[in-house]
This record gives C-alpha cells, sequence and structure tokens, in this order.
C-alpha cells in the first residue's frame, strides 16, 4: 500500500490540519510517514502546499515526483491546478469549489471549474457550504479530509482518531464539530464518486 499525496492551498485554510489528521490516521494504521511542507507563506492568502508520502514499505524521500501523486487534495480550485502535473495518470484530484482570491488577476470561475472537471476521477465539492450548514465555517478542511479518506485503504475511524489528536487541546465541542465535517466529506465521496 502507498499514497503520495499534495496537499494545497492558501495560507489560512488548513492545510497542516489536515496534513495533520492524514499523518496520523497513516502512522496509527501501521504505516511508514514522509512530509514536507512549505509553509512559510503561512499568512493569509500565501500558497501553502505539503506533501504527504504513506506506504507500508520503508520511504525513502519526503517529496512527491511529478506524475507521482496518487491523490492531491486542495482546499482552493485554483490551487489544485497548479499542482496537476505531479498527479499520475490514475491519481485523484479532490478540490474545494470555494474560490479565495488573493489575487486580482484570479481566473475566472467557470474557466477553473472546467478545468478541474477535464481531469478524470476529479471531486469537486463545496466544502465551505458543507462546513457552514454543519454550524462549523472552519471545519471546511475537515470535510476535504473526509473526502480524501475515501481513496484510501486506512480504516476510517484511523482518521477520526486523527481529529481528536489533532483537537484534543481545544475541548470535546470542537472534536465533535471537525468528527460531523469529516464524517460529511466522506459520505459525499461516496455518493459522488
Amino acid at each position: 500500500m502507498k499514497y503520495d499525496i499534495i496537499l494545497a492551498g492558501v495560507g489560512g485554510q488548513g492545510i497542516l490540519s489536515i496534513a495533520k489528521v492524514i499523518g496520523d490516521a497513516a502512522l496509527d494504521a501501521g504505516l511508514y510517514l514522509k512530509q514536507a511542507e512549505v509553509h512559510g507563506m503561512s499568512q493569509r492568502g500565501g500558497d501553502v502546499q505539503s506533501h504527504l508520502r504513506l506506504s507500508d514499505k520503508e520511504i525513502f524521500s519526503d517529496l512527491v515526483p511529478i506524475n507521482g501523486a496518487d491523490i492531491i487534495l486542495s482546499v482552493e480550485p485554483m490551487e489544485s491546478l497548479r499542482y496537476l502535473p505531479y498527479l499520475s495518470g490514475k491519481g485523484r484530484l479532490i478540490t474545494n469549489s470555494t474560490p479565495f482570491k488573493n489575487i486580482s488577476n484570479y481566473p475566472q470561475d467557470e474557466d477553473v471549474v472546467k478545468e478541474i472537471k477535464n481531469v478524470k476521477g476529479s471531486l469537486l465539492m463545496d466544502a465551505d457550504s458543507i462546513a457552514k450548514d454543519l454550524g462549523n465555517p472552519r471545519g471546511m478542511n475537515m470535510v476535504m479530509a473526509g473526502a480524501a479518506s475515501y481513496f484510501m485503504e486506512i480504516p476510517f475511524n484511523k482518521f477520526e482518531e486523527g481529529i481528536k489528536a489533532t483537537f484534543a487541546s481545544k475541548g470535546e465541542e470542537i472534536i465533535e464539530k471537525n468528527l460531523k465535517c469529516l464524517r460529511a466529506g466522506r459520505k459525499f465521496a461516496e455518493e459522488n464518486c
């Protein structure tokens, strides 16, 4: 079992929290993990990415190669397109449909959506609306993590344990809100793939 994953978004969208939840789930499932992050621009609006490599065999590099990503998980639609060269021929593009327009020349929404839909096996979802409907607007990233979990052969309860570990210091209410978002994202992927 091997999963090479690129997480993409902009600062403030919770990329590092997604990486921690998935990483904790993988480790709890007995997998090896390598992770590399670029979060120097993590102040709101800057590009943020994380490479996650999970395997049942030892991993020697923490960077996902070009054409090597099994999953590109993006919390911002245009950012998903930035990393398409990394997607393998059998890989999955999972992206939030809500743009974070942090540049003056942001492309037209319909152009971005068209490009995403041209990617075979892509999953485009309005994770922001799902999280808001659950009373947790900041939980969009956990909705996305839940959707990604559908494409990994890691028991779902391991992702739930990852949420508990990630948000333990925030209290039981925050843990429960994020668990609801995780489960909603998983459900969306199950119903739409």
